[in-house]
């Protein structure tokens, strides 16, 4: 497991959604053939939310073994390769600058047909739709940071709560 990193909340920047799909664009060119489509998830795809400055990418391979078989591809692009990093089915990956260690792409990757991918773009699409919900999930990202500055790890587990409530809203509204 990847130790936790230094949290660091900064206003949205509009070239992210340049930078996510030019990553994104590096990922489909190395694993060539394969079909893989790439999504720019994460508070990073939000316009108007704060976020960590870190790339949050959900790639969908047509099966894992594929993804697997190309590893060493996507690992030549200077990303890390985590496993499954505690979701059944995921493949984690992060890519950090060399020179100064600082994160700067998570790669979540599953499987065609995952729910982990619906989850993830439901979540992002109902943000995008409800600016009210996304101010409100800025005010908890907030105080998740104060209460832990220094450990990601600590800061994802104080939003857990919300983020899974926010979810099952989002489920629920692109379901009906």
């Amino acid at each position: 497991m990847p130790p936790p990193i230094k949290l660091r909340l900064v206003a949205h920047m509009p070239v992210w959604a340049e930078l996510a799909e030019a990553e994104a664009a590096r990922l489909r060119d190395a694993v060539a053939p394969m079909a893989l489509v790439v999504h720019h998830i994460g508070s990073t795809a939000v316009p108007g939310l704060i976020a960590k400055p870190i790339i949050d990418l959900l790639a969908v391979a047509p099966d894992l073994a594929a993804l697997d078989a190309a590893r060493p591809r996507i690992e030549a692009l200077g990303f890390s390769w985590h496993g499954e990093y505690g979701i059944a089915g995921r493949r984690y990956c992060k890519l950090d600058d060399p020179a100064t260690g600082e994160r700067l792409v998570q790669l979540h990757c599953f499987q065609e047909g995952s729910p982990h991918i619906l989850r993830h773009l439901a979540f992002r699409d109902f943000l995008r739709a409800r600016p009210d919900i996304a101010a409100d999930y800025a005010r908890e990202k907030r105080r998740c940071a104060d209460l832990h500055p220094g450990d990601s790890h600590a800061y994802a587990d104080c939003k857990g709560d919300w983020v899974r409530r926010i979810e099952a809203l989002a489920l629920a509204h692109f379901a009906g």
